[in-house]
């Protein structure tokens, strides 16, 4: 298979299991998103821990033990585990739509802290984005009347993930598992410390083995769409990847609305159209830029 086609395919893949992700946490309603949040680090760990053990990988350990690297690994760590923890949240409580949004707008947010904290500089197409963004936003909060602080969080979170990672190094699994070994403590804690919403899950004990399944099975429903994702962005231009990461809100946003009835006003569709202008903007200043660089 051609490396471009086979690119598009890891990539497509992962943002599909990404966008289609609300769906699983739903089958998780039988307890809260802090325990769905605390299965996630201490199982995503169990299963990475395991695949890079098998494969006789010990340097992700590294990662945290080494003085230059522990500091970027723990923050990674805990504001992963908040960019987590936010998207079930926002997904188990009604507020899908929020996710979207904040996927939506988190490129435009990534820029953003590049120009702040690394110095890079904005094209006029990723200014014109980001203003057309706030506007999405301030109309979004003047139509409802709440500011979308779900939204702008995830977006935030995520984006200062990437920034962090930035000064890391390791490849994604050992990442992944050197990150999650960072917020076990915290997920052990959500894990078994929080009390149970309702009388028949009030202990884990009491699990059924099909929910203690569910559980489980979060580190694999984490682990498999990163691995697939690393692989192809490796095959993959900017631009391309680019692109292809508004397949995850788009999906949300369907699915929010159809699949979950979720309420949208038609106003609000003037803040999106704000938003979706932002986006557009955002891959074309991407396609321009990686056709620069490539005749360079």
């Amino acid at each position: 298979m051609d490396p471009i086609k086979k690119g598009v395919f890891f990539a497509v893949a992962s943002y599909v299991s990404w966008g289609l992700l609300p769906l699983y946490w739903h089958l998780l309603n039988f307890t809260s998103p802090f325990h769905i949040l605390g299965s996630r680090i201490v199982f995503s760990l169990v299963f990475t821990a395991l695949v890079l053990f098998a494969s006789g990988n010990t340097r992700w350990i590294r990662l945290l033990t080494e003085k230059r690297s522990r500091l970027y690994t723990i923050g990674m760590g805990f504001v992963l585990a908040l960019n987590w923890g936010l998207y079930i949240q926002a997904v188990n409580t009604g507020h899908t739509i929020d996710a979207s949004l904040g996927y939506y707008i988190n490129p435009l947010v990534v820029v953003v802290l590049g120009l702040i904290f690394l110095g890079e500089k904005l094209t006029v197409l990723q200014w014109i984005a980001f203003g057309l963004a706030s506007l999405g936003v301030v109309l979004l909060t003047v139509f409802s009347g709440v500011f979308p602080w779900i939204a702008l969080l995830l977006a935030l979170s995520f984006g200062l993930y990437g920034l962090i990672k930035k000064k890391s190094s390791g490849g994604v699994l050992e990442a992944l598992g050197a990150e999650t070994l960072a917020a076990f403590p915290l997920g052990l804690a959500l894990l078994f410390f929080t009390p149970y919403p309702a009388p028949d899950t009030a202990a884990l004990a009491l699990l059924s083995f099909r929910q203690w399944a569910l559980l489980v099975s979060t580190g694999v429903i984490t682990a498999i769409p990163l691995l697939t994702f690393a692989r192809g962005a490796k095959l993959l231009p900017l631009a391309t990847v680019g692109f292809l990461q508004f397949i995850q809100p788009t999906i949300l946003f369907f699915m929010s609305v159809f699949a979950f009835g979720e309420p949208f006003p038609l106003r609000n569709l003037w803040a999106f159209g704000c938003i979706w202008a932002a986006v557009v903007l955002y891959c074309l200043s991407l396609r321009k830029k990686y056709k620069i660089h490539h005749e360079r």
